[in-house]
């Protein structure tokens, strides 16, 4: 028999909003967050896994993790909590599923089918590291790489907190050269590796946060509105012709703007799904 290891709990995205999730699931100590969209309905669903409290009854631990579900928002009979074994960490993939983003892409996890059509296959295997594509600014930013590849495909790449390394590995499946992922996260490192080997694509994949003293001609950043702004500084002079940020709300974005306008940017477009952004500059 499995051993029962961890509690799931999930709430729609329409009660409960992902800054008040990630607030509630955090101060209970999570062991980990997923937003998943539907791609047919754009409808989000809220996750988290906790783990058993030996000091904790089990009927205990699922009312508290109820009481603050309530609290946040949600009705009881929104509100699912889940019993599940050992293999926790690979739970999120009930939820994702294949699905085609822009005009030439399909992005799947390596259990779903490839495309029937000439769409590029994008295959990913992301364990715990973030990035499967169904969050909306993931979606943005695969959409803004797709139109710069299709226009110039780009001698140089890099992807600033690459998570499972899409971003980048899409860029090389549409033609890109010298592609170079970097992430604070070890997790997320040998990810990008793993999964730039699955689409053949050679990649240079590195621990770190700060951004490398040398321009790339595409730089892709989706990570969250205060560290963008936080590395404006050594981000801009990485960029030699074509900069997409995302990770922002679109209420952030004026001043993700006026920040990098001010280093010497110039804003294309601004890319908006729901309450999220993606946002183009040019060098």
């Amino acid at each position: 028999m499995q051993a029962i290891t961890c509690l799931e709990l999930k709430i729609s995205g329409q009660i409960v909003d992902e800054t008040r999730f990630l607030q509630f699931s955090e101060s209970l100590q999570t062991l980990g967050t997923s937003i998943e969209t539907d791609y047919d309905s754009q409808q989000e669903t809220h996750l988290a896994w906790f783990a058993l409290d030996d000091a904790m009854g089990l009927e205990e631990q699922r009312a508290r993790l109820a009481a603050g579900a309530l609290l946040s928002g949600a009705m009881p009979e929104q509100v699912s909590i889940t019993l599940l074994g050992d293999d926790w960490e690979t739970a999120w993939q009930k939820y994702w599923k294949a699905m085609p983003v822009g005009e030439k892409l399909w992005v799947r996890p390596s259990f779903c089918d490839a495309p029937t059509d000439d769409r590029v296959d994008i295959v990913l295997d992301p364990g715990m590291a973030f990035g499967t594509g169904t969050h909306p600014t993931t979606f943005l930013c695969l959409e803004a790489i797709e139109r710069y590849c299709l226009q110039h495909i780009p001698e140089s790449v890099l992807d600033m907190g690459a998570g499972s390394g899409l971003l980048a590995i899409t860029a090389g499946k549409l033609g890109a050269k010298d592609i170079h992922a970097m992430d604070y996260d070890p997790i997320s490192v040998e990810a990008s590796g793993v999964n730039a080997k699955i689409n053949g694509i050679r990649l240079t994949s590195t621990l770190g946060d700060t951004p490398p003293k040398r321009k790339f001609e595409l730089v892709v950043a989706n990570i969250l509105s205060g560290p963008l702004l936080g590395m404006a500084e050594s981000l801009t002079p990485c960029v030699s012709k074509h900069l997409i940020l995302s990770g922002l709300l679109a209420a952030q974005v004026p001043l993700n703007i006026r920040t990098y306008e001010a280093l010497g940017l110039t804003h294309l477009a601004t890319h908006i799904m729901g309450d999220w952004a993606a946002v183009e500059y040019k060098a």
